[in-house]
């Protein structure tokens, strides 16, 4: 046994008391299904992780058994019916693994609250098994990594199943200035469950379309700037885009040192708090790592408080956050004053100062080029891949493949970054120092410190807008990128519907707030209760 799977096995083996409590801290009203409470193989819809292990702990169903209805539910909805496009590969291990877990626990019993739950994983996130890693792209198909990222390693020492990978932006929308949201080269285009002629937003596309769609009962994105929130909005389920630092990026494709984090979607907020505990760790070979040991937690659903609104500060950022979308701002509204049924003293406005800097200014997308050169550069030298060695083999491989690759949209940031020079440029070094200032001393931190916040909320963005391959993703606005740039943690729950698309609040803090997010999150789920599952709708209603 390595040291990683021993440890991760000692941790997991403290959690197992947290398996009851964790189930009985979700109100019972939240999990009962129009089953009258059972979890039904045959309908997996509104699922959530806690009913799963329960009943396999109560010997209704084996994990094995688990697998194979996902499966079948991918076959009938992803691969065929609406062809959701969402998953790209079914793990051709997933029911030996299950089948593995089935038989521990019938002998000495469940090694987490993920213990047979079967997880699916965005496409830049290393698995070393008979599955391939390729950031969506042709370029990467004909190599697989050496062994798992560091967060899947953890997912496995936890139990959990990896069940497949998902469809993405292809390079985790890093290639084009006009690309569109859930398109890869290997893929083609993930839809939107809701509404299929809708985008399902990127770059962990595949991710929350197939969360959202029942077809798991949790996936793994990333987010660099945007891409985990963002599909959680447009595909309606709660995403976790933690603190730079609390999970490893060790084995992931990567964008940017300074940004790149992965984290979970779930249909609840409990199934989210439940997977981000179970990927954290210090990881040598992820320094950003370090920080987070003191701060982390093996078990967040500890978190998990219906009442948590009650008495907290929460401020209302408005200024270039909203406005863009009056459906948006109608959700934004009522979702505000549901905060402030709940107990909470609002703060409004509690606007970002730095707000107008950071969407306009140039310097994260510097950070981002100089990052993305010698970031992807050091991955593929050491993923040892035949052919693409460097960001100049793959741009040549798209002029070489441009049939396939460059079909729908360009490679313009590709071709931007390898103009970049090294990190130690002035230019870099100062973008990232106005990076850190603008998000963090004088923005999210001097808001959180001036009001007395717990959190910052804004709206996660717009209802999904219709996917066009000609023209890409007509994107209205967000309120992602001053926690992007200064590395904090962001929470986005759904807060309600427009035209039959849903729609997200962000819950935002300063770093190492996991805890604080998730139990006002939590709260501001439960109040709230709005997530319905998707109807495959071809187009919108006139």
């Amino acid at each position: 046994m390595n040291r990683r799977s021993f440890i991760g096995l000692v941790m997991f083996a403290t959690m197992a008391p947290t398996l009851a409590r964790w189930a009985q801290a979700v109100p019972p009203a939240a999990l009962q299904r129009r089953t009258g409470g059972d979890v039904d193989l045959a309908n997996l819809e509104e699922v959530t992780i806690a009913e799963l292990q329960a009943a396999m702990e109560e010997g209704e169903f084996t994990a094995v058994e688990l697998v194979n209805a996902y499966i079948e539910r991918i076959e009938a909805i992803d691969q065929d019916g609406p062809r959701l496009n969402s998953i790209l590969e079914i793990n051709p291990d997933a029911l030996d693994i299950a089948q593995a877990l089935d038989e521990e626990r019938r002998t000495s019993g469940a090694r987490s609250p993920l213990h047979g739950i079967p997880i699916l994983l965005k496409d830049n996130i290393d698995t070393a098994d008979r599955m391939r890693t390729t950031a969506g792209s042709l370029a990467l198909m004909n190599s697989t990594p050496a062994r798992d990222a560091f967060i899947v390693q953890r997912l496995r020492d936890a139990g959990a199943v990896i069940l497949g990978k998902t469809n993405m932006s292809e390079w985790a929308n890093f290639r084009s200035t006009r690309s569109s949201s859930g398109w890869s080269g290997r893929g083609g285009q993930c839809k939107n469950p809701y509404i299929l002629d809708r985008n399902p937003c990127g770059s962990s596309s595949g991710s929350g379309a197939a969360t959202a769609a029942n077809l798991t009962a949790g996936s793994i994105g990333t987010e660099t700037d945007g891409s985990i929130v963002c599909p959680a909005t447009a595909n309606g389920v709660v995403g976790i885009k933690p603190t730079v630092g609390l999970l490893s990026r060790s084995g992931i494709i990567p964008i940017s040192h300074n940004q790149d984090t992965p984290g979970p979607h779930a249909r609840v907020v409990a199934d989210a708090a439940a997977i981000l505990g179970a990927m954290v760790g210090v990881d040598p070979e992820d320094p950003a790592t370090a920080p987070s040991e003191g701060r982390a937690y093996t078990d967040y659903t500890q978190f998990l408080d219906p009442n948590g609104l009650q008495g907290a500060r929460i401020g209302v950022a408005r200024q270039s956050v909203t406005g863009y979308s009056e459906e948006t701002d109608r959700l934004f509204e009522q979702a505000i004053q549901a905060m402030r049924d709940a107990g909470a003293t609002i703060i409004d406005p509690a606007d970002i100062p730095t707000i107008n800097e950071i969407t306009t200014g140039p310097t994260e997308l510097t950070v981002l080029l100089y990052d993305f050169k010698h970031d992807l550069n050091a991955y593929l030298a050491a993923r040892n891949d035949p052919d693409i060695r460097t960001l100049a083999d793959l741009i040549a491989f798209n002029e070489e493949n441009a049939e396939q690759e460059l079909r729908w949209f360009g490679q313009e940031l590709f071709l931007m970054a390898q103009e970049k020079g090294e990190l130690t440029d002035p230019e870099y070094i100062e973008a990232l120092e106005t990076n850190h200032r603008l998000g963090r001393t004088e923005g999210i931190d001097a808001v959180l410190q001036a009001h007395q916040l717990d959190a910052i909320v804004a709206p996660t963005g717009s209802p999904a807008w219709t996917t066009d391959l000609v023209n890409g993703d007509h994107f209205l606005g967000a309120s992602s990128s001053p926690a992007a740039i200064a590395g904090y943690p962001l929470i986005s729950v759904p807060m309600g519907f427009a035209f039959g698309l849903p729609v997200n609040i962000t819950f935002m803090g300063t770093a190492w707030s996991e805890p604080t997010l998730i139990r006002l999150a939590y709260a501001f789920e439960q109040a709230t209760k709005v997530r319905r599952p998707p109807q495959f709708l071809p187009t919108l209603a006139e």
